[in-house]
Protein backbone atom coordinates (compact mmCIF):
# COMPACT_ATOMS: atom_id res chain seq x y z
CA UNK A 1 0.00 0.00 0.00
CA UNK A 2 1.10 3.61 -1.20
CA UNK A 3 1.40 5.82 1.86
CA UNK A 4 -0.73 9.57 1.93
CA UNK A 5 2.50 11.58 1.00
CA UNK A 6 2.89 9.15 -1.66
CA UNK A 7 -0.44 9.15 -3.38
CA UNK A 8 -0.72 12.96 -2.88
CA UNK A 9 2.95 13.52 -4.34
CA UNK A 10 1.67 10.97 -7.58
CA UNK A 11 -1.60 12.81 -8.08
CA UNK A 12 0.45 16.17 -8.23
CA UNK A 13 2.65 14.93 -11.15
CA UNK A 14 -0.42 14.51 -12.77
CA UNK A 15 -2.51 17.65 -12.44
CA UNK A 16 0.61 19.86 -13.10
CA UNK A 17 3.18 21.44 -10.61
CA UNK A 18 2.46 23.22 -7.70
CA UNK A 19 4.52 26.48 -7.17
CA UNK A 20 3.30 27.80 -4.28
CA UNK A 21 6.33 29.47 -2.06
CA UNK A 22 8.16 30.09 -5.25
CA UNK A 23 8.68 33.28 -6.87
CA UNK A 24 7.09 32.15 -10.28
CA UNK A 25 3.82 32.28 -11.95
CA UNK A 26 3.27 29.49 -14.24
CA UNK A 27 2.04 30.88 -18.02
CA UNK A 28 1.97 27.78 -20.32
CA UNK A 29 3.85 24.81 -21.19
CA UNK A 30 6.53 24.97 -23.62
CA UNK A 31 7.79 21.38 -24.10
CA UNK A 32 7.78 17.95 -22.65
CA UNK A 33 10.30 15.57 -22.62
CA UNK A 34 11.52 12.52 -21.17
CA UNK A 35 13.42 14.16 -18.52
CA UNK A 36 10.43 16.37 -17.49
CA UNK A 37 8.52 19.15 -18.82
CA UNK A 38 9.59 22.87 -19.43
CA UNK A 39 7.04 26.08 -18.65
CA UNK A 40 6.71 29.50 -19.83
CA UNK A 41 6.46 31.36 -16.50
CA UNK A 42 6.85 34.70 -15.02
CA UNK A 43 9.88 35.66 -12.22
CA UNK A 44 7.20 37.34 -10.15
CA UNK A 45 10.58 39.68 -8.61
CA UNK A 46 12.37 40.60 -11.80
CA UNK A 47 9.62 41.17 -14.01
CA UNK A 48 10.78 39.04 -16.45
CA UNK A 49 9.65 35.76 -18.22
CA UNK A 50 11.79 32.48 -17.63
CA UNK A 51 12.05 28.75 -18.75
CA UNK A 52 10.89 26.93 -16.15
CA UNK A 53 11.84 23.04 -16.07
CA UNK A 54 10.17 21.02 -13.74
CA UNK A 55 11.91 17.58 -13.34
CA UNK A 56 12.29 14.32 -11.16
CA UNK A 57 15.07 15.24 -8.07
CA UNK A 58 17.83 12.55 -9.44
CA UNK A 59 17.74 14.41 -13.32
CA UNK A 60 17.21 17.39 -11.96
CA UNK A 61 20.14 18.04 -9.66
CA UNK A 62 22.77 16.24 -12.40
CA UNK A 63 21.26 18.87 -15.45
CA UNK A 64 21.39 21.91 -13.26
CA UNK A 65 24.46 21.53 -11.97
CA UNK A 66 26.15 20.65 -15.24
CA UNK A 67 24.57 23.65 -17.08
CA UNK A 68 25.36 26.07 -13.43
CA UNK A 69 29.64 25.22 -14.39
CA UNK A 70 29.17 25.41 -18.30
CA UNK A 71 28.78 29.44 -18.53
CA UNK A 72 28.88 29.62 -22.64
CA UNK A 73 27.09 31.92 -25.24
CA UNK A 74 26.12 28.65 -26.59
CA UNK A 75 24.51 27.45 -23.63
CA UNK A 76 21.17 28.71 -21.74
CA UNK A 77 22.22 29.44 -18.47
CA UNK A 78 20.67 28.27 -15.20
CA UNK A 79 18.95 31.19 -12.56
CA UNK A 80 17.73 29.27 -10.20
CA UNK A 81 17.32 25.80 -8.31
CA UNK A 82 14.79 24.57 -6.00
CA UNK A 83 12.24 22.02 -4.48
CA UNK A 84 8.66 22.16 -5.13
CA UNK A 85 6.05 21.00 -2.35
CA UNK A 86 5.37 17.87 -4.41
CA UNK A 87 9.03 16.95 -4.05
CA UNK A 88 9.92 17.51 -7.41
CA UNK A 89 12.80 19.76 -8.59
CA UNK A 90 13.16 22.94 -10.73
CA UNK A 91 15.51 25.31 -12.13
CA UNK A 92 14.82 28.34 -13.67
CA UNK A 93 16.77 29.10 -17.30
CA UNK A 94 16.68 31.76 -19.77
CA UNK A 95 13.49 32.42 -21.74
CA UNK A 96 15.03 31.18 -25.34
CA UNK A 97 13.12 33.07 -28.55
CA UNK A 98 13.78 31.77 -31.65
CA UNK A 99 13.12 28.03 -33.94
CA UNK A 100 14.74 24.75 -33.46
CA UNK A 101 17.67 23.63 -36.05
CA UNK A 102 15.03 21.31 -37.92
CA UNK A 103 12.45 24.03 -38.61
CA UNK A 104 15.35 26.55 -38.94
CA UNK A 105 17.04 24.98 -42.01
CA UNK A 106 13.77 23.88 -43.62
CA UNK A 107 13.03 28.01 -44.04
CA UNK A 108 15.47 28.21 -46.96
CA UNK A 109 18.76 28.96 -45.50
CA UNK A 110 21.63 28.49 -47.99
CA UNK A 111 24.50 26.69 -47.21
CA UNK A 112 27.02 28.94 -46.05
CA UNK A 113 24.02 29.89 -43.43
CA UNK A 114 23.69 26.16 -42.35
CA UNK A 115 26.98 25.40 -41.93
CA UNK A 116 28.17 28.10 -39.91
CA UNK A 117 25.35 27.95 -37.32
CA UNK A 118 26.80 24.17 -37.30
CA UNK A 119 30.11 25.72 -36.71
CA UNK A 120 28.50 27.15 -33.06
CA UNK A 121 26.97 24.41 -32.29
CA UNK A 122 30.71 22.33 -32.25
CA UNK A 123 31.70 25.27 -30.56
CA UNK A 124 29.39 25.07 -27.74
CA UNK A 125 29.93 21.20 -27.56
CA UNK A 126 33.76 21.85 -27.27
CA UNK A 127 33.34 24.07 -24.62
CA UNK A 128 31.23 21.33 -22.28
CA UNK A 129 33.90 18.59 -23.36
CA UNK A 130 36.97 21.11 -21.72
CA UNK A 131 35.07 21.07 -18.91
CA UNK A 132 34.41 17.35 -18.70
CA UNK A 133 30.83 17.07 -20.08
CA UNK A 134 29.45 14.70 -22.88
CA UNK A 135 25.74 16.06 -23.81
CA UNK A 136 24.72 12.30 -25.14
CA UNK A 137 21.69 13.44 -26.55
CA UNK A 138 22.59 16.18 -29.57
CA UNK A 139 20.05 16.46 -32.27
CA UNK A 140 18.42 19.02 -34.72
CA UNK A 141 15.54 19.44 -31.77
CA UNK A 142 17.74 20.01 -29.08
CA UNK A 143 19.63 23.11 -30.85
CA UNK A 144 17.91 26.98 -30.99
CA UNK A 145 18.10 29.17 -33.31
CA UNK A 146 17.56 32.76 -31.82
CA UNK A 147 15.75 35.37 -33.10
CA UNK A 148 18.61 37.43 -32.78
CA UNK A 149 21.35 35.07 -34.49
CA UNK A 150 21.88 32.90 -30.84
CA UNK A 151 22.51 29.42 -31.38
CA UNK A 152 22.31 27.26 -28.39
CA UNK A 153 22.87 24.48 -27.40
CA UNK A 154 19.42 22.25 -25.09
CA UNK A 155 18.25 19.80 -22.85
CA UNK A 156 21.76 18.51 -20.89
CA UNK A 157 19.27 16.27 -19.39
CA UNK A 158 21.20 12.72 -20.04
CA UNK A 159 24.65 14.42 -20.29
CA UNK A 160 27.44 13.39 -18.39
CA UNK A 161 30.71 13.69 -17.16
CA UNK A 162 33.93 12.40 -18.43
CA UNK A 163 35.37 10.76 -15.59
CA UNK A 164 31.75 8.66 -15.12
CA UNK A 165 31.29 8.08 -18.76
CA UNK A 166 34.57 5.68 -18.37
CA UNK A 167 32.42 2.96 -16.99
CA UNK A 168 29.28 1.58 -18.35
CA UNK A 169 26.51 3.98 -18.70
CA UNK A 170 22.33 4.04 -18.76
CA UNK A 171 21.62 3.71 -22.50
CA UNK A 172 20.00 7.11 -23.19
CA UNK A 173 19.78 9.46 -25.78
CA UNK A 174 17.89 9.41 -29.77
CA UNK A 175 18.35 6.10 -31.36
CA UNK A 176 19.42 7.94 -35.38
CA UNK A 177 21.93 10.04 -33.28
CA UNK A 178 23.19 7.51 -31.23
CA UNK A 179 26.57 5.68 -31.59
CA UNK A 180 26.80 2.44 -31.38
CA UNK A 181 29.03 2.22 -28.24
CA UNK A 182 25.85 4.25 -26.78
CA UNK A 183 23.37 2.00 -27.72
CA UNK A 184 25.24 -0.42 -26.40
CA UNK A 185 25.55 0.68 -22.82
CA UNK A 186 29.27 1.06 -23.10
CA UNK A 187 31.94 3.93 -22.25
CA UNK A 188 31.28 7.22 -24.24
CA UNK A 189 33.69 9.97 -24.33
CA UNK A 190 33.65 13.25 -26.59
CA UNK A 191 33.50 10.99 -29.83
CA UNK A 192 30.57 10.12 -28.88
CA UNK A 193 29.05 13.51 -29.21
CA UNK A 194 31.67 13.63 -32.71
CA UNK A 195 28.58 10.64 -33.86
CA UNK A 196 25.48 12.63 -33.11
CA UNK A 197 27.10 16.38 -34.60
CA UNK A 198 27.90 13.70 -38.00
CA UNK A 199 24.44 12.74 -37.74
CA UNK A 200 23.41 16.98 -37.79
CA UNK A 201 25.85 17.77 -40.89
CA UNK A 202 24.17 14.75 -43.12
CA UNK A 203 20.90 17.00 -42.27
CA UNK A 204 22.22 19.83 -43.45
CA UNK A 205 24.05 19.77 -46.99
CA UNK A 206 24.49 17.04 -49.62
CA UNK A 207 27.31 18.25 -50.99
CA UNK A 208 30.22 15.45 -51.56
CA UNK A 209 32.76 16.90 -49.41
CA UNK A 210 30.18 17.79 -46.33
CA UNK A 211 28.61 14.03 -46.78
CA UNK A 212 32.27 13.16 -46.49
CA UNK A 213 32.79 15.15 -43.49
CA UNK A 214 29.51 13.65 -41.79
CA UNK A 215 30.41 10.34 -42.65
CA UNK A 216 33.82 10.01 -41.26
CA UNK A 217 32.27 11.61 -37.92
CA UNK A 218 29.86 9.14 -37.99
CA UNK A 219 32.38 5.97 -38.33
CA UNK A 220 30.89 2.39 -36.42
CA UNK A 221 34.51 2.41 -34.76
CA UNK A 222 34.94 5.48 -32.66
CA UNK A 223 38.78 6.05 -33.92
CA UNK A 224 37.93 6.27 -37.12
CA UNK A 225 36.03 9.53 -36.24
CA UNK A 226 37.57 12.95 -36.11
CA UNK A 227 39.72 12.76 -32.83
CA UNK A 228 37.37 15.73 -31.54
CA UNK A 229 34.71 18.11 -32.05
CA UNK A 230 37.25 20.98 -32.97
CA UNK A 231 38.80 18.84 -35.80
CA UNK A 232 35.33 18.30 -37.06
CA UNK A 233 34.38 21.86 -37.19
CA UNK A 234 38.20 22.37 -38.51
CA UNK A 235 37.50 20.52 -42.01
CA UNK A 236 33.77 22.13 -42.28
CA UNK A 237 35.87 25.21 -41.97
CA UNK A 238 38.09 24.43 -44.45
CA UNK A 239 34.97 23.58 -47.02
CA UNK A 240 33.50 27.22 -45.79
CA UNK A 241 37.35 28.97 -46.93
CA UNK A 242 37.35 26.76 -50.08
CA UNK A 243 39.81 24.31 -49.38
CA UNK A 244 40.44 20.95 -49.34
CA UNK A 245 39.10 19.10 -47.19
CA UNK A 246 40.93 16.22 -45.24
CA UNK A 247 37.86 13.78 -45.69
CA UNK A 248 37.37 14.26 -49.07
CA UNK A 249 39.41 12.78 -51.75
CA UNK A 250 39.31 15.30 -55.22
CA UNK A 251 39.17 14.58 -58.59
CA UNK A 252 41.61 16.86 -60.56
CA UNK A 253 38.22 18.73 -61.64
CA UNK A 254 37.36 19.15 -58.18
CA UNK A 255 40.29 20.94 -56.92
CA UNK A 256 40.40 23.25 -60.80
CA UNK A 257 36.57 24.13 -59.80
CA UNK A 258 37.67 24.83 -56.02
CA UNK A 259 40.60 26.67 -57.34
CA UNK A 260 38.70 28.45 -59.71
CA UNK A 261 35.59 29.06 -57.50
CA UNK A 262 38.66 30.64 -54.75
CA UNK A 263 40.61 32.63 -56.64
CA UNK A 264 37.86 34.13 -59.45
CA UNK A 265 38.49 37.22 -59.54
CA UNK A 266 42.03 37.04 -60.25
CA UNK A 267 41.38 35.03 -62.50
CA UNK A 268 38.81 36.99 -64.53
CA UNK A 269 41.34 39.80 -64.07
CA UNK A 270 43.86 38.04 -65.96
CA UNK A 271 41.44 37.13 -68.68
CA UNK A 272 39.77 40.30 -69.35
CA UNK A 273 44.03 41.39 -69.26
CA UNK A 274 44.89 38.95 -71.99
CA UNK A 275 41.64 39.85 -74.02
CA UNK A 276 42.43 43.76 -73.98
CA UNK A 277 45.99 42.57 -75.10
CA UNK A 278 44.76 40.35 -77.91
CA UNK A 279 42.25 42.56 -79.16
CA UNK A 280 45.33 45.90 -79.06
CA UNK A 281 47.43 43.16 -81.23
CA UNK A 282 44.66 42.11 -84.02
CA UNK A 283 43.68 46.10 -84.06
CA UNK A 284 47.13 47.03 -84.64
CA UNK A 285 47.35 44.68 -87.40
CA UNK A 286 44.36 45.79 -89.21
Amino acid sequence: MMSDPALDRLAAMFHGPDVTGTRYELISILGRGGMGTVYLARDTVLDREIALKIVEPSAAVNEARILARLEHPGIVPVHDFGELPDGRRFYAMKRVRGDRLDRWMASGRDLGARLRVFLRVCDAVAFAHAHGVVHRDLKPENVMVGEFGEVLVLDWGVATELQIADFRVQIAGTAEYMAPEQRRGEAVDERTDVFALGAILETIAEAPPVLAIARKARSDDPAARYADVRALAADVSRFLDDRAVQAHRESLFDRLARFGRRYRLPILLVLAYLVMRLLLLWLARV
